[in-house]
């Protein structure tokens, strides 16, 4: 029997990861409409086709971006999406990350596996050596999945990026590869 390679450029117990396609669009912006009560008022993910049309452009086209959608192994379902923006190459070999689970996936412990992969695959294929998040210092659930995924809380930059029709708050949070690879740390 012939090797069936995985759709999924890493892989977990319950999940896989896979950039964005525009075939994604109908099921992505279902789960987005979905979840607004989840997300507001922290993120806004597209939820119209243009809309999916645009963001997944940018994540597809643009090479200072990657993105990636978390997806369920038993169904291929999306869980969520985890995204790594302002890549920067060079002396920095850095991104920002930014993220969200879907309503139907939330509290399973599925975008931390997702998160893990992520991490992995910047580090690993990407060749990062840093990655940073800003989550605003209310959004609880965000800060826990980086504090579980081995982020550290680096500091707070006040009204750091415009959300919500306003300049928010932001706590700064990062992990660097050495971070990763040391004994007993994830």
């Amino acid at each position: 029997m012939p090797h069936t390679a995985s759709r999924y450029l890493a892989e977990g117990p319950r999940v896989g990861i896979r950039h964005f396609t525009y075939e994604d669009g109908a099921e992505f912006t279902a789960r987005a409409r979905e979840s607004k009560d989840l997300h507001h008022p922290w993120l806004f993910p597209p939820d119209t086709a243009q809309a999916y049309t645009a963001y997944a452009s940018r994540l597809i086209e643009d090479p200072s971006k990657a993105g990636f959608l978390v997806c369920e192994k038993s169904d291929g379902a999306i869980a969520g999406f985890i995204n790594i923006n302002n890549i920067v190459e060079g002396g920095f070999q850095s991104g920002a990350l930014g993220y969200g689970a879907f309503a139907h996936a939330a509290g399973r412990g599925l975008m931390r596996e997702g998160l893990d992969l992520v991490v992995r695959y910047a580090f690993g294929p990407l060749r990062l050596h840093r990655l940073e998040i800003n989550v605003q210092p209310l959004n609880a659930a965000s800060i826990a999945l980086a504090r579980g995924c081995g982020f550290r809380l680096e500091g707070f930059s006040p009204k750091m990026l415009f959300v919500d029709g306003a300049w928010r708050d932001h706590e700064r949070w990062a992990i660097t590869a050495e971070m990763v690879r040391e004994p007993g740390r994830r």
